[in-house]
This record gives C-alpha cells, sequence and structure tokens, in this order.
C-alpha cells in the first residue's frame, strides 16, 4: 500500500462559524489529510465587521475533536501573544491532542490589526530579533523547567511549565525573505512556507540550515497555498481536488515535506472530501 500524500488542510477563520470550522476539522481528520492548521488573525484585512474566529481556542477545541491530525498554526503572530503565555497555551494543546500539536509562528504583517487592537507594531528587524528570542522562551518553558532567561526582549527567572510533554511540538518558522528563513534554519525545526517565496528561497534555506551545522534531513518543510478571498470558493478547479496524488509527488520532489490548501467554504470541503477518496 503506498504511502497517502502529506496533504494538510489550512481552514479559514475569516468570515466562518466555530461549527462549521470544527466539523470541517472532524471530517477532514476521518478521510486521512495529513494536518489541520488556523491562521492567527483577530480581524479580517477587509471589511473588520465580519467574524473572526480565535486561533488558540479553535486549536484546542480541534484536538478534542480529531483523532490522528497535526493540529496547529499557519503562524501565529510572535507580537500577538507573550511568548511564554504562548507557551504554556501551545502546551496545553500538545496534551489535549496527545502529542498532535505543531506550533507554526512568525513576525506577522498587519499594521492596522495592531493599531487596532493597541498591540505594538515595531519595524520587521525588531520584529524578527522578537521572534527569535521567543523560540528560545518557548522552547525553554517546554522542557518544564527551571528556566532563566535575560534577553533585550523577553525574560524568565527560574520559570517551570508543568506538565510538559515529551517530545515538544516542532516549531515551523514563518518566513518570506532571507532574515526570516535565516531564523527558520538556526531556531525552527522547519520552515512554514508560502508560495511563491518557497521557490525563491528553498535552496537558500537548505544552505543556511547546513551553514548552521544542523541536518537539513531532520527539518520539516510545510507548504502553503492560499487562493480565494474571505467568503469565496478557493478549491473550484484546484489541482489538489483533480489530481491531488500527482500534484503531491511534483512538490513533494520540488522540496516540501508537507503541503496545506487552503480551504474556505462548505464547497470546498465537499472537494477535499471527494479527492481523498481517489488516494
Amino acid at each position: 500500500m503506498r504511502e497517502r500524500p502529506r496533504i494538510g488542510v489550512t481552514l479559514a477563520t475569516v468570515g466562518v462559524d466555530a461549527a462549521w470550522w470544527l466539523d470541517s476539522a472532524r471530517r477532514l481528520d476521518e478521510a486521512g489529510y495529513a494536518a489541520i492548521w488556523a491562521w492567527d488573525h483577530f480581524v479580517g484585512k477587509g471589511d473588520r465587521r465580519v467574524p473572526v474566529l480565535e486561533a488558540t481556542a479553535l486549536l484546542a477545541a480541534a484536538a478534542a475533536v480529531t483523532t490522528r491530525v497535526t493540529v496547529g498554526s499557519f503562524v501565529m503572530n510572535v507580537m500577538n501573544r507573550e511568548p511564554s503565555v504562548l507557551a504554556r497555551t501551545a502546551g496545553t494543546i500538545h496534551e489535549l491532542s496527545g502529542g498532535r500539536f505543531a506550533l507554526g509562528i512568525g513576525i506577522g504583517g498587519h499594521r492596522r490589526e495592531h493599531t487596532a487592537y493597541g498591540i505594538p507594531f515595531p519595524e520587521p528587524p525588531e520584529r524578527a530579533a522578537r521572534l527569535e528570542e521567543a523560540i528560545s522562551v518557548i522552547r525553554a518553558l517546554w522542557t518544564g523547567g527551571p528556566a532563566t532567561i535575560d534577553a533585550r526582549f523577553y525574560s524568565l527567572h527560574d520559570a517551570y511549565a508543568e506538565p510538559h510533554r515529551e517530545p515538544p511540538p516542532p516549531i515551523l518558522v514563518g518566513a518570506q525573505s532571507r532574515t526570516g528563513v535565516g531564523i527558520a534554519a538556526r531556531a525552527g525545526d522547519g520552515w512554514a512556507a508560502e508560495m511563491p517565496f518557497f521557490e525563491e528561497l528553498v535552496s537558500f534555506y537548505r544552505e543556511s540550515v547546513e551553514a548552521a551545522g544542523r541536518d537539513v534531513s531532520a527539518q520539516r518543510i510545510v507548504l502553503g497555498f492560499n487562493a480565494g478571498r474571505s467568503g469565496e470558493e478557493a478549491l473550484r478547479d484546484s489541482p489538489w481536488v483533480e489530481a491531488p496524488g500527482e500534484t503531491w509527488a511534483e512538490w513533494h520532489d520540488r522540496g516540501a515535506d508537507e503541503v496545506t490548501v487552503t480551504a474556505r467554504t462548505p464547497a470546498d470541503i465537499a472537494r477535499l472530501l471527494h479527492a481523498a477518496e481517489r488516494w
């Protein structure tokens, strides 16, 4: 029996309701998809009055209604949550899921959202520095402690974090620039990549992992394919539903260890479920 394609689904969190989101997660899990991912937004980029579901609450609920899939963030915004708090939240979701959680985290990029919520939004170099520090804080707490860190932005003082599970969740760094890819290579367990940045930066990522003295084969690239806008079908005539096995093989050959495709509507879910029957 051939191995199933490593295809995950990023379920839209903008303009949808929680019942649809969780039912879709459960059905995709049963159908054999590899992962369920959630965005980390508080408001939409268009009409800010549309409903937006909060990622950590969704992922905790998804951990409880699924049994097999990875549940994770694609990706958390480092500015939205103190890393020590995020470490505890993520650790609890990991526990709820029986060890199936993955943390995708990046520097964020929605300035208007930050302004609306009173969350600082420094320039990219500072956010990149915060991201690398945040990863070190999260990893320290995922050991259970005690942890002490005295850094530029974040600190811990004799901090404990129990319960903790071994192994801890993998950390995938969302990156669309050489700076971000460098952080993924040095500090992450992999890269949460997106098109077209993947094709531009995949060779640089591998070179950076090797330059950091790390094993490329031990790292994980999850490649995201986004399509459509809030409320619109994302997978009409998509190769991910028309020829999922062949499309997966193509991108796997190009260097992706896993892909995730965006689903926004009930029609998208129906197409994905039908496609899974043909694997």
